[in-house]
């Protein structure tokens, strides 16, 4: 390896590690913003948490790789020019084209490393984020009875709370709603003071009161008559509430197993195979329900002409009806023929479902291959375009990269739109990569032969000459 190898490696590695890590971290921010009502009030373990959050991180690595591949390449071409380092590399006789090769080799190395993860690693990682986000959204909030305030969170009580002590275990004027019995059974318990305190396998709340009245109120049964509102006075009391939907718990993760982003290419072949034979054979079915009456029809014709019947005289028992007879035969061929209509609707929508459920499968599968594909496509985007603007930092760097990506993932999400719709065929999802091509190539082209197709001061140059001659 020369030395303007380890040169443009060196300058290309920091701003692609750099701009791959600040990726992440945005979309891990945005998954943050919309899962922080599920995340806080809890009291969720710190490592929970953070389990969530790699998960989340190792989903997003296939697309913040290309957005660090067109920003990093961009900003250093960008840089180069800036510098003038690119004019020296052109002095000392390596042209442009050579220039970007180490990077070229780096992008093309990141679209193998993307395949894979997005073939091996990401199935894992979706099936634990989506089982750890299941585990967390299901787990009830942590339990913070506040003074002066009805806690209700528990099943079958309502709790109010006076004051608390420091410890957030001691308790004063405590009043408890038991509703465990039922309606026709109203339980009241009034203490002056208590403390609070969970058990040792955290499955119990154990409430010891002190000081206090037990007020019980019957509507119905066989002791209304005898005893409807009982008061009993006590010195200490002692009473355990249930609180084992508080805890977290972890699901079986095979629950989840089978969602088609939790496939990797073997297997979303396999079951795309599956779903397509499962589908042609209802078609089949379907079609010999609709078709059989209408070749019984056909049948009881065929036997008529045989025997030399015309057409009118197999209606002819109709024309022989009455007026009212006629009409009620009528109306229940119209009533035939709208329930088939709503049958065959039915049916036209339940094969519209499974077919847009087998084509999000064909969809996770060229995803593996687009956005594997997209590291070096951008690169031939974003490493011309910077040796043409001659701009680095991370102002314009950042602001094209952005423009970019944006018009390749709009692209990108208009065509799975058509593809799961069925407007567009499974190659569909390649209709961004074949919008950015182009633009790629152009782009390469213009920087490796010093087109001044973008410098402003021609164009400019042009249009003065163009109107001084008019």
């Amino acid at each position: 390896m020369k030395k303007i190898d380890r040169l443009i490696l060196r300058s290309f590695i920091g701003p692609l590690l750099l701009t791959f890590s600040l990726a992440v971290l945005v979309l891990l921010m945005q998954f943050v913003w919309k899962y922080v009502d599920d995340l806080v009030g809890k009291g969720l373990e710190f490592s929970v948490i953070v389990e969530l959050l790699l998960y989340a991180s190792a989903t997003f690595v296939p697309m913040a790789l290309p957005i660090a591949v067109l920003f990093a390449s961009i900003m250093t071409m960008g840089n180069f020019g800036e510098k003038y380092e690119l004019v020296a590399m052109k002095a000392g006789g390596i042209s442009v084209r050579r220039a970007m090769m180490p990077m070229a080799l780096v992008a093309l190395l990141l679209t193998g490393v993307a395949f894979y993860f997005a073939n091996n690693v990401m199935p894992t990682a979706m099936l634990k984020y989506r089982v750890t986000l299941y585990d967390i959204t299901r787990k009830k909030p942590a339990i913070n009875i506040r003074p002066g305030e009805y806690y209700k969170e528990l099943e079958g009580y309502v709790i109010r709370v006076g004051e608390k002590g420091r410890d957030g275990r001691e308790l004063r004027d405590v009043i408890i709603y038991d509703h465990t019995r039922g309606n026709n059974q109203i339980n009241v318990i009034v203490a002056r003071r208590g403390n609070m305190q969970a058990s040792s396998d955290n499955r119990f709340l154990r409430f010891t009161l002190y000081d206090g009245y037990s007020y019980s109120e019957l509507s119905d049964g066989k002791n209304f008559q005898r005893r409807p509102f009982t008061t009993v006075g006590f010195t200490e009391q002692s009473i355990n509430i249930d609180i084992s939907s508080f805890a977290f718990n972890r699901t079986v993760e095979g629950e989840f197993k089978g969602s088609y982003t939790m496939m990797n290419i073997y297997q979303l072949d396999t079951a795309v195979a599956r779903l397509d034979s499962s589908l042609n054979e209802k078609y089949h079915n379907y079609r010999n329900i609709m078709v059989t009456p209408l070749r019984a029809w056909q049948q009881s014709g065929e036997r008529a002409r045989a025997k030399g019947e015309k057409y009118a005289d197999v209606l002819a028992p109709l024309s022989t009806l009455s007026p009212s007879d006629r009409a009620r035969a009528y109306n229940h061929a119209h009533t035939l023929a709208i329930n088939a209509s709503r049958e065959a609707q039915m049916y036209a929508d339940t094969f519209a479902g499974e077919r847009e459920y087998i084509n999000r499968h064909y969809i996770e599968w060229h995803r593996k291959f687009t956005l594997s594909v997209a590291c070096l496509l951008l690169f031939l985007i974003g490493a011309p375009f910077g040796s043409i603007v001659r701009k680095g930092g991370l102002g314009l760097p950042l602001v094209a990269s952005v423009g970019f990506f944006v018009l390749y993932y709009v692209v990108g999400m208009i065509a799975e739109k058509a593809v799961r719709e069925s407007a567009l065929g499974p190659e569909g999802m390649w209709i961004s990569s074949f919008v950015m091509l182009p633009i790629g190539i152009l782009l390469t082209l213009q920087a490796t032969t010093d087109s001044s197709f973008f410098d402003g001061s021609s164009w400019r140059k042009f249009f003065s000459r163009l109107f001084h001659r008019r």
